[in-house]
């Protein structure tokens, strides 16, 4: 059978079902009577969310990375990770925090970490249900163990993390941070929270109260899809509370695209010309930020 042409609709519907109701019963129902009948939506299911199959961009043993798990202390109790660096770093280097979505530290964000290794960095993906007893491999158990976690608590570990990152040795000090999705509008509150932070890119994140906005010292990258009705309500206050502020910021909306466009582990949703170029934007900023 060929598969069902997957709508606006059915992305729509997994987006509230992974980031609202957390229920896969009612989402599968909606998908049947989107599609046509239990089978197609069995079908389609799999190519809207992500797939632990996909192939790496950039490989475990990539022989020009320095790969390793790590340990620290953050809110008084310890953090695990996934720190990539350059093997042959000459110098020390500026270190890019790597926040996951709301599925936990997976193999797409470890990842994604080796991408940000690639650019020049020391990049560490935390795992914020290391409290939890670390990220489970089934994907709706991490959502709704993520949406069990006390905000802040892993925002206080999200700041612990950005000052143990300024003094690891061959570091150089400067910190910035990049999330996606969850992990984006953790970006956004760690920006608030951590006067010590100097760059971070949020991608479709959820943002923060304009009240708290002028506490931010960072420089600030924001990636929106166009199609992300329900995030991007937020950003015009966001936007004029960061122009009122005075805070360093560049927005970029990328028309026709959805939520998680970034994520190559999804067919249905990602979007390959946008992804290349807000990595592009990416790197370039925290370049630009974390290197002077």
């Amino acid at each position: 059978m060929a598969a069902p042409k997957i709508t606006q609709a059915m992305i729509d519907a997994y987006d509230e079902y992974t980031h609202l109701t957390l229920d896969r019963r009612g989402f599968m129902e909606k998908l049947t009577a989107l599609t046509g009948s239990a089978a197609a939506a069995a079908t389609v299911a799999p190519l809207i969310g992500a797939s632990p199959a996909a192939a790496a961009m950039v490989p475990e043993n990539d022989a020009s990375l320095k790969i390793e798990r790590t340990t620290w202390t953050a809110d008084g109790q310890e953090m695990k990770g996934y720190l990539a660096r350059p093997a042959d770093a000459a110098g020390a280097l500026p270190a890019v925090m790597v926040i996951h979505e709301n599925r936990g530290l997976n193999a797409h964000i470890e990842d994604v970490t080796r991408r940000m290794a690639k650019a020049g960095f020391a990049a560490l993906a935390p795992d914020f249900l290391s409290s939890a007893g670390g990220t489970p491999s089934d994907e709706d158990q991490a959502r709704d163990m993520i949406g069990k976690l006390e905000r802040p608590r892993t925002l206080a570990e999200a700041v612990d993390t950005v000052g143990w990152l300024a003094k690891v040795d061959g570091m150089s000090g400067n910190v910035g941070a990049v999330g996606f999705c969850w992990g984006g509008g953790l970006v956004n509150a760690l920006a608030v929270a951590a006067p010590g932070l100097k760059a971070g890119v949020a991608y479709y994140g959820q943002q923060p109260d304009a009240a708290d906005v002028p506490k931010i010292k960072a420089a600030m990258l924001l990636h929106y899809a166009g199609l992300d009705e329900r995030i991007n309500a937020g950003i015009p206050a966001y936007r004029a509370a960061l122009e009122k502020a005075g805070v360093e910021h560049e927005i970029f909306v990328y028309d026709g695209v959805n939520h998680a466009f970034n994520n190559d582990t999804s067919a249905a949703r990602y979007d390959k010309k946008a992804a290349d170029l807000a990595w592009e934007r990416t790197t370039t900023f925290l370049t630009e930020k974390l290197r002077t």
